[in-house]
């Protein structure tokens, strides 16, 4: 389960932020947790990531979830994700193919965002992560195979634990450079009656390259309409616990089916959960009181209770 997104400074410590990790330990049984955290460049093309100023959780808080996850039994994804602060989408971070000068250039964003994992690489290493997500969903960047085998390469020099990297939905096939990473995994938001055919198709890339996979990310919210759009987060529609259930049930069906999906990162469990009682007022992703945390805990038992399976803990 993915815990404390978007990691705003303040919200990862203390008798909530505790709370709401144990509570999602216990009522999922759930055996992994991505500690996700948040860090701000301007807009898509500036070329400073301001990863040690707010909004950003400090590095004591980090190492405080982490700590928590590891009480609680938790093996843990340590996951500094990018985002732009004027709203638009961190996968339309972009620039020229060739460097200009005067203009902003993917050497220099590659210098920080290098700077960027690299600090948080050292604090997996130091806390004992066993995994490391490198980026989410930057489909532009996905393109630039020497940069993100250069970065790879400096992260591997202060960090010994498993390297992934999450691709956006759709992408999988799009990224050259998976030999470079230990595990491949992806966004698994796909619309509710798609899955066997979106499932064929990532097959022929694990295959491929002969390495484990498993869902970095998949959900959807609990909302009238989600199940076929479930990466929209503002999707127009009421709350319908319903929804949400029948997505899970479905996307666990399909992926039952594929020994080689290795588990999943689910999406996902605020440090900061709402009160159990509004649980069938809240049209977000996290399925706390909801029914879909019902589904989720029975298949998390089932899985859990057998041998594991890969690196992902299905």
């Amino acid at each position: 389960m993915t815990w404390g997104w978007t990691g705003v400074r303040g919200t990862w410590t203390g008798e909530k932020a505790d709370k709401s990790m144990e509570l999602m330990a216990s009522r999922l049984n759930v055996n992994w947790t991505a500690i996700t955290l948040g860090a701000m460049q301007d807009h898509p093309q500036a070329t400073e990531i301001r990863y040690t100023e707010e909004p950003t959780v400090t590095d004591e808080e980090v190492r405080s979830a982490i700590r928590k996850a590891k009480e609680l039994g938790l093996q843990v994804v340590l996951k500094p994700v990018v985002n732009c602060a004027n709203g638009t989408w961190r996968a339309h971070i972009n620039f020229f193919d060739v460097d200009v000068p005067c203009e902003p250039k993917w050497s220099e964003w590659f210098a920080s965002y290098t700077a960027f994992i690299v600090h948080y690489a050292r604090i997996a290493e130091e806390t004992g992560c066993e995994m490391l997500c490198i980026g989410c969903e930057m489909v532009q960047t996905d393109r630039r195979e020497q940069e993100w085998r250069n970065l790879i390469s400096e992260v591997r020099k202060v960090y010994s634990g498993i390297i992934t990297y999450n691709c956006d939905k759709y992408q999988e096939g799009n990224v050259k450079w998976w030999d470079a990473v230990d595990i491949i995994s992806s966004s698994g938001y796909y619309p509710i009656d798609n899955w066997e055919e979106q499932l064929d198709r990532i097959e022929r890339v694990v295959a491929a390259h002969n390495k484990p996979f498993f869902f970095m990310e998949a959900g959807c919210p609990s909302r009238e309409g989600s199940p076929n759009l479930p990466n929209d987060w503002g999707l127009a529609g009421v709350p319908s616990e319903e929804a949400q259930r029948s997505f899970y049930e479905a996307m666990f069906s399909a992926c039952d089916k594929r020994d080689w999906v290795g588990g999943f990162m689910l999406w996902d469990w605020p440090a900061r959960l709402y009160e159990e009682s509004d649980a069938s007022a809240n049209d977000d992703y996290c399925m706390f009181g909801k029914q879909a945390e019902s589904t989720v805990r029975a298949y998390y038992t089932l899985k859990t209770n057998q041998p594991v399976k890969g690196a992902a803990g299905k």
